[in-house]
């Protein structure tokens, strides 16, 4: 068994990523101070799909990792059999009727990847998962990967959040942004807003679409290609669908208690981002996406809002993930990706490797920020 070489370590950020890592960490033995500028969960975790998969196109180490991925929340699952944030009743997901339909690529790159999956025309999917409107599936069919699932990725934070301070973490709170300090060409530890200094052997900075900024205050660099996100919640209604849904014009995912959480390409863009920063949402287009819900659903059950979420979604420059080590900065870690619900154990269970033994795990191999420095 590799022996750990780091005592203690402080995390920025309380989202999934950050919690996740610290919870880890947390089981090594390693001393660990999380910090987060608000609540736990309060910035890109709190607005995620969290849609749990590896479906259509992504390079192969990008699978691999996401598999992983998926494989550790089944763990999960076996642990926490009865939680009503993480259901495994697959995905249904199917293309616009036009040329850019791509069902039938998608379903046989799929299954040359073993990847479950299923091409069933229309009239086939009420009998493999329930709540479709079978209508408004277009003419080349969809496709059901019935191991696909999703998690409530506030109710997950808090959960690991717990189990972090059970095992003597320490978490602090609504400290404001904080930064990195750098001495002598090392992370050393991290300072709040307030002025406060957490001194350690290394340093995760996991601040969702905020990772690129700090690492360039360190002159360091990550492409960055974050937009903005808009997460529709639904009040609680009776509907009879478990499956995640992703369609041409909205995204439906089963959510506690029998809400619902929505997203779309176009929702987002019609966001207003204004000169101070804030956002603005229309009602038009918080009222447009629950009309486009209602279609895809059986019985078209009138959806009512219960709230929405608006904000940054992090996503690297070229898509793929960035965790580990800064090269020209020891002790200096991050972890700024897409698919954060989807990477959001094994990341933590990698980085935590990585962070406790200093030795590289090859599952990250790909996915290093230096990839961005030539």
């Amino acid at each position: 068994m590799i022996k750990d070489q780091v005592s203690k370590a402080v995390v920025i950020g309380a989202g999934i990523f950050g919690v996740s890592t610290a919870v880890h960490l947390a089981r090594r033995g390693v001393q660990t101070v999380l910090v987060n500028d608000g609540p736990v969960a309060n910035g890109a975790s709190g607005r995620s799909l969290s849609w749990l998969n590896s479906s259509r196109w992504r390079s192969e180490a990008y699978h691999r990792l996401r598999m992983a991925g998926i494989d550790r929340y089944r763990t999960l699952a076996h642990r926490y059999p009865d939680a009503d944030w993480l259901r495994f009743d697959g995905g249904l997901t199917w293309d616009a009727d036009d040329d850019g339909n791509q069902i039938e690529a998608a379903y046989r790159h799929e299954v040359s990847l073993a990847y479950d999956a299923r091409h069933l025309a229309a009239a086939q999917v009420p009998a493999v998962t329930p709540g479709v409107a079978v209508a408004a599936i277009t003419p080349q069919g969809a496709i059901f990967n019935p191991g696909e699932g999703w998690v409530d990725l506030p109710s997950l934070i808090r959960v690991l959040a717990d189990e972090f301070e059970e095992r003597g973490g320490k978490l602090v709170t609504d400290a404001g942004p904080a930064r990195v300090i750098i001495e002598g060409g090392r992370a050393v530890g991290a300072a709040t807003a307030k002025g406060e200094e957490v001194r350690a052997d290394a340093v995760l900075v996991a601040t969702g679409p905020s990772v690129p900024r700090m690492v360039a205050e360190a002159g360091q660099r990550i492409d960055d290609a974050t937009p903005v996100s808009l997460l529709v919640t639904t009040k609680p209604v009776d509907a009879p669908l478990k499956a995640v849904l992703n369609t041409p014009r909205v995204a439906i995912r089963p959510a506690p208690d029998g809400a619902f959480a929505l997203d779309s390409a176009w929702s987002e863009e019609e966001v207003e981002i204004r000169p101070d920063g804030s956002y603005g949402v229309k009602r038009e287009t918080l009222d447009g996406l629950l009309a486009e819900a209602s279609k895809v659903l059986e019985g078209h059950p009138k959806l009512e809002l219960a709230g929405f979420g608006v904000g940054r979604k992090p996503i690297p420059g070229d898509g793929e993930p960035v965790f580990g080590e800064l090269q020209a900065i020891p002790g200096y870690f991050v972890a700024f990706s897409h698919s954060g619900a989807t990477l959001g154990l094994i990341a933590g269970e990698l980085l935590a490797f990585e962070i406790a033994t200093g030795e590289r795990h090859p599952m990250l191999a790909t996915f290093r920020p230096e990839r961005f420095q030539a």
